[in-house]
């Protein structure tokens, strides 16, 4: 170890490489599934929740380690004076450890499941009867979508996706020649098939498919099967830079780098059971994985399925099994037969999720998409639950003629591709959507209602922990703020991006100053809503915009009256508002207006409102 690597390792001694000590955190998650006080069913999430942990930290950690081991390959980490390699190692060495814990504990909780009824059987545990069923099944619904591929000269390795199920055959031809079959377990199909007369009694899809395997290849022989599953590198970094200076829409150039994070290297490569050499050989080759980067795991490869299960056992099965259901509360300081909003506006009120209920924060989005006092809500959108209520009512509130606009952000890892399906659908209901902050990944959870009440403009604004899904919202604990305070409000107003403005004034070539004073009073028109705002006269030079500046730019050209225009764009939109004097007569002729208004007046100030009442 070079010296200034021992130096920084005595330094911090008492520290721990990051990455290991994520290990022993996501170890002390089966800690949980180990624990006998907690049901039955919740200790198989916690195996479940353990493996997704596992996945995201091939994906995203061990992912990055890769890619420091090709660009900086010396580059030591300041806890532990470890390379990148050397941190690949140790957690290669790690993991096989925690699986082993893993096989253990899973195998204890489905023999405890068997014996209350809920039974993960396999083709070899059916009676003929099931059999029978399933065979039909299998036919009816599972062999018509079904693709099998053979490897070889005319049939190239196919791209195997990120964590999806493969089955795989070691197969052999009539002349004795090897070859690789490759079954995609078809993704529209249900994870696993309840059997008849049964409480929940149940096989899950890919052993059905690894016993028909033998059929599904032709000619060839099957010799040996076992189902795979990839996890590929997903550690892309969604950096403003990339897409500075390009026309392209940003959910476009982000949908190209998701599809790009599916094209990754291979980190890891999993198989549900130990298979002979000249196979492993096979498939490490296949996947193009080096031997330490292979685990052999008997547990599901995808565990997705364990947490619906309860929805398919008797209330009082599930009961039993699972934590005792916690029902939200609705707040008692909030009359719930009364409207949101002018509680709201009397008193702030604080909802504890998941303790207090979701219901008043969508009761207040929902009065807002109806009342005709709103005029504009403004929310930032980090993650959204699969079928979101809030979504819905965003849409309304567009399709009522609110100004909806949606600060979305399109980087939250591994819910980019949702977060574009969303960002399309609330455009489609006429929402304006912005996606994220250059330079920052937007995680505020702030949502701004609009009202005008007696010509003033009111605010309620919602600041809150967490994310706007209703469905974690009933999980995690988080707090939620729901205001009328003005100066909060006025904070939130500033926060949310708002639309580019850009003055132009035309004049002759004759005219002393710039800018006219009329583009100033117009910019002092822009400023009175945007107090914050800074005017910027002219641009030269390596000058970029500042987000919600006002920008204004001079011309004078020939004998030209005059020309006053005010371009508001919002990025997917430009609106421009355009005045132009062709006489100077209309200047006297205004004058004169204005005389004639005046002749009958009292003394005072009198200004343009007045003239045009």
């Amino acid at each position: 170890m070079p010296k200034s690597a021992e130096n920084r390792a005595e330094q911090y001694r008492y520290t721990q490489n990051r990455e290991l000590s994520w290990l022993r955190f996501n170890q002390r998650v089966l800690e949980e599934a180990a624990d006998e006080s907690n049901p039955l069913l919740e200790r198989l999430k916690f195996v479940a929740i353990f493996a997704n942990n596992l996945d995201e930290f091939f994906m995203v950690r061990v992912g990055s380690l890769f890619d420091l081991a090709a660009v900086s390959p010396e580059a030591v980490d300041n806890k532990t004076g470890m390379t990148p390699i050397q941190q690949l190692h140790c957690i290669y060495q790690t993991v096989p450890e925690l699986i082993e814990q893993k096989k253990a504990i899973y195998a204890g909780v489905l023999s405890a499941l068997h014996e209350a009824g809920v039974e993960d059987v396999t083709y070899q545990m059916l009676s003929g009867r099931e059999e029978k069923y399933i065979e039909r099944h299998f036919k009816t619904n599972i062999l018509p979508i079904l693709s099998p591929i053979i490897i070889g000269s005319h049939h190239p390795v196919p791209h195997l996706v990120s964590k999806r199920l493969y089955v795989t055959a070691l197969l052999q031809d009539k002349k004795g020649k090897g070859a690789i079959g490759i079954l995609p377990v078809p993704q529209s199909v249900p994870a696993y098939v309840k059997l008849p007369e049964t409480e929940l009694r149940f096989i899950r899809t890919e052993e059905i498919l690894l016993h028909w395997a033998p059929a599904l290849f032709g000619a060839y022989e099957v010799l040996e099967t076992c189902l795979i599953t990839v996890t590929r590198n997903a550690d892309i970094s969604f950096d403003e830079e990339k897409f500075e200076d390009n026309e392209e829409d940003f959910r476009k150039q982000v949908l190209k780098l998701l599809k790009k994070r599916g094209r990754l290297a291979v980190v890891r490569l999993e198989l549900n059971q130990e298979v002979s050499d000249p196979f492993f050989t096979c498939l490490t080759k296949l996947v193009q994985v080096d031997p330490e980067q292979c685990f052999v795991d008997s547990c599901p490869l995808q565990m997705g399925y364990i947490f619906p299960l309860a929805g398919a056992l008797s209330h009082g099965k599930a009961k039993r099994l699972s934590y005792p259901p916690y029902p939200s509360r609705w707040p008692e300081d909030l009359e719930r037969e009364k409207e949101i909003i002018p509680q709201i506006q009397r008193q702030d009120r604080l909802l504890f999720y998941p303790f207090d209920s979701v219901e008043p924060f969508l009761r207040l989005l929902s009065e807002a998409a109806e009342r005709p006092d709103v005029l504009s809500i403004k929310i930032t959108i980090y993650r959204l639950a699969s079928s979101s209520k809030i979504a819905h009512i965003l849409c309304r509130a567009a399709e009522n003629g609110k100004e909806v606009l949606v600060l979305m952000e399109l980087r939250a890892r591994f819910d980019e591709a949702n977060n574009v399906a969303w960002s399309e659908l609330l455009e489609e209901a006429g929402c304006q959507v912005v996606y994220g902050m250059e330079g920052f990944k937007c995680h505020s959870k702030i949502c701004l209602i609009t009202l005008r009440d007696k010509g003033k403009m009111r605010y309620i604004t919602q600041i809150g922990t967490g994310n706007y899904n209703e469905k974690t919202n009933a999980m995690y604990t988080d707090l939620s703020l729901m205001t009328a305070s003005e100066p909060i409000g006025q904070d939130a107003v500033r926060f949310f991006p708002q639309a580019d403005v850009e003055i132009l004034e035309v004049h002759h070539n004759r005219k002393v100053d710039a800018p006219s004073g009329t583009a100033l009073m117009l910019a002092e028109a822009v400023r009175s809503q945007r107090t914050e705002a800074a005017v910027h006269c002219g641009r030269s030079g390596a000058c970029k915009r500042v987000p919600g500046e006002i920008g204004i730019s001079s011309v004078r050209l020939g004998n030209t009256v005059g020309i006053h225009e005010v371009m508001i764009s919002t990025g997917t939109q430009t609106l421009t508002l355009k005045h132009e004097a062709h006489d100077r007569v209309l200047l006297a002729q205004g004058a004169l207006d204005a005389a004639a208004f005046l002749q009958d007046k009292a003394p005072g100030l009198y200004t343009m409102e007045d003239l045009v009442k």
